[in-house]
């Protein structure tokens, strides 16, 4: 399923973007001008990574430091222990970058994984 996301013009580089489904998504433009997609929500606990720090191909959990790596997901500092999934991000010939979501299921905190099931947050 692809989703639209934003123009590449209006995503400066640095910068990220969140789209608003459940879970969310956030693209991200690295300083390099490269584009990646991961779940905006860090595994440790429910904070939005685009609200974070980005550096390099790594994005900070503004919350407790967690680092994970934009390519593959990974958690490269903790608290967190568990990886964020990535999604494909392809830009069309009119500037707009889209996401083709991942069909993994996603790696969500406690809090959050229960109010999606129904359960008490």
């Amino acid at each position: 399923m692809m989703i639209p996301a934003c123009r590449l013009a209006d995503l400066p580089r640095g910068e990220a973007h969140r789209l608003d489904i459940d879970p969310p998504v956030s693209v991200f433009h690295t300083d390099d001008g490269e584009l990646f997609a991961i779940d905006d929500t860090c595994t440790h606990q429910d904070a939005s990574l685009a609200d974070g720090w980005l550096e390099g191909r790594e994005v900070e959990c503004p919350l407790h430091a967690s680092k994970f790596d934009l390519r593959t997901g990974a958690v490269d500092a903790p608290p967190a222990k568990l990886p964020v999934r990535t999604h494909e991000v392809v830009v069309d010939e009119d500037g707009m970058i889209h996401v083709r979501l991942s069909t993994e299921a996603p790696n969500l905190p406690p809090c959050i994984a229960a109010r999606l099931a129904g359960g008490p947050a």
